[in-house]
């Protein structure tokens, strides 16, 4: 099972918020670069401060997995070496803006060559189920609450996509959408 979960993109293209639904869902202790940066008071943005700070949240996150838990880790991560210095086991890439808020950080920031997700647009609540079934695979509980979608043949539009999205809310039911409704995805 993949414990060491990197959520990584640019300032503003949505990290914090995608972490914000993926943890409750994968039960995961969540780790904000931003809240270690204030803890640490370490402010630093030079190229030895990001180092510095990939080491911190690294340090943090094997603690965090060596007591069993899953860890989500959302930062910048903006250069290979700072990636490196982490050493996740689950790459997400946060790839929904071109430049985000900072240009020092627009500067530096090196596109992934290696990533095991590329969240492409800024739907959290999607993603997050989509990613959950990838880290944590749905087991089938007959005792949990189920929905079906019943109805004449019809072309597939944005009324079934949003109903059968409130279902896997709801529910948690993703597994079973797979590859059916890969369209949904779009």
């Amino acid at each position: 099972m993949k414990k060491k979960i990197l959520i990584m993109g640019l300032p503003g293209a949505g990290k914090t918020t995608l972490a914000s639904k993926l943890v409750p869902l994968i039960n995961a202790k969540w780790l904000n670069a931003d809240e270690v940066r204030k803890e640490a008071n370490d402010w630093d943005f030079s190229d030895e401060g990001r180092k510095r700070q990939a080491t911190r949240m690294a340090d943090l996150s094997e603690k965090l997995k060596k007591q069993g838990n899953i860890v989500i880790a959302d930062f910048v991560c903006p250069t290979p070496k700072a990636r490196e210095l982490f050493d996740p086991d689950f790459i997400i890439w946060v790839d929904t803006i071109k430049k985000g808020r900072f240009e020092d950080t627009n500067k530096i920031f090196v596109e992934p060559e290696n990533y095991d997700v590329r969240v492409t647009e800024k739907n959290s609540e999607i993603w997050s189920i989509k990613i959950a079934d990838l880290i944590v695979p749905y087991v089938w509980d007959n005792r949990k609450p189920t929905a079906q979608m019943l109805g004449r043949w019809q072309p597939w539009h944005t009324g079934h996509q949003t109903l059968f999205h409130e279902i896997l809310k709801k529910n948690r039911t993703s597994k079973y959408y797979g590859e059916g409704c890969k369209r949904c995805w779009r």
